[in-house]
């Protein structure tokens, strides 16, 4: 599937914000704006707050879109890091806080990789705050290496916490 449109699942988080008035929910809509700049997006999900993954202290605004756009991964993937600098991002430290990670966790091509991008996401299936947005806006879609739907992978990381 070289030729456009492509369809694409993304997941956008922050948890630093940039200003009193730049918190990391209205930097989220900001990052969902601008992306709509280039790609048509088809839906949005609702924002979520989930607890920090590593080191970090503070909470997470999660969100996920589905956007439609001819850009092939490696340019979305360009395009996508791009507003990540715009909105204040720094590749400091991984784990650390963040004003805006935008990563593509599906596309409609299937399996993608290079040295610089992993299609799906390497850890999509086992973080229910990349789960829990992607549910709303993608739910049917399957991941092409466990043919299992968003929704089946949602409900079995549900069901594997309430176990565990």
């Amino acid at each position: 599937m070289a030729n456009g449109p492509h369809l694409y699942a993304l997941a956008l988080g922050s948890n630093r914000p940039l200003s009193a008035r730049r918190t990391p929910t209205r930097l989220l809509a900001e990052a969902a704006a601008l992306i709509g700049d280039e790609a048509r997006v088809i839906a949005v999900s609702p924002m979520i707050l989930t607890p920090p993954l590593g080191p970090s202290s503070r909470i997470f605004a999660n969100g996920a879109l589905l956007v439609e756009s001819a850009l092939p991964p490696l340019a979305m993937l360009s395009f996508l890091q791009s507003i990540e600098s715009r909105l204040g991002r720094r590749r400091h430290r991984r784990w650390g806080a963040r004003s805006i990670d935008i990563d593509i966790i599906l596309w409609s091509g299937g399996q993608w990789r290079s040295r610089t991008l992993t299609i799906p996401h390497a850890a999509f299936r086992i973080r229910a705050f990349v789960l829990t947005p992607l549910l709303a806006v993608a739910g049917d879609w399957r991941d092409p290496i466990t043919g299992f739907a968003v929704r089946h992978l949602h409900a079995r990381l549900q069901k594997s916490k309430s176990q565990g």
